[in-house]
């Protein structure tokens, strides 16, 4: 059976850039997963995330992404497509993130890796939350994530009475 593990990545503190760790908080706390998958609030943890890359079969990376597109705009993204884009990165953990990957391949016996990432609006200023911009189109970034996980195999069922987004924010400090 494929291990997977999904891995929410990015820093509160910088208003969207926090969406990753979100939403793998708002999944471990709403869903179910068949098989059980092993949900990381990977922060900014960058090249210490090599372990997961290394040990697992399949990997579902949530993050914003550094794409010319409009704010709110969703991707889903082969890690293979990542590879060597470190330079271009728009994000400290964007950077290191790629180089893992781009490291983690030399190795061989890494996982495969997926983004599903989201343009941000506000990545600069010092707030807790989301941008009404992100908030709004959090669902459709749930559901692409439910999407990726199904394609790798995992089923996921919706547990009774879920958290709403604004609890996993103010969990972190931040009013919703």
């Amino acid at each position: 059976m494929k291990k997977t593990a999904l891995i929410g990545v990015g820093n509160i503190l910088f208003h969207d850039e926090g969406v990753g760790v979100y939403a793998a908080q708002y999944l471990a706390k709403n869903y179910i997963f068949s098989p059980s998958i092993e949900i990381v609030d990977g922060g900014t943890l960058g090249v210490r995330l090599s372990e997961y890359f290394l040990a697992y079969d399949h990997v579902v990376l949530l993050d914003t992404v550094g794409i010319d597109d409009a704010a709110g705009s969703i991707y889903r993204i082969p890690g293979r497509e990542l590879g060597g884009l470190g330079s271009v990165a728009a994000s400290v953990h964007e950077v290191e993130v790629t180089q893992m990957l781009d490291t983690c391949a030399m190795a061989g016996g890494c996982a495969e890796v997926e983004v599903v990432g989201i343009v941000p609006e506000d990545i600069v200023q010092t707030k807790i939350g989301l941008s009404s911009t992100l908030a709004g189109r959090f669902e459709t970034m749930i559901e692409t994530a439910l999407q990726a996980l199904k394609d790798a195999g995992v089923e996921a069922r919706l547990k009774p009475d879920p958290v709403p987004l604004e609890s996993i924010i103010s969990k972190y400090g931040g009013a919703g």
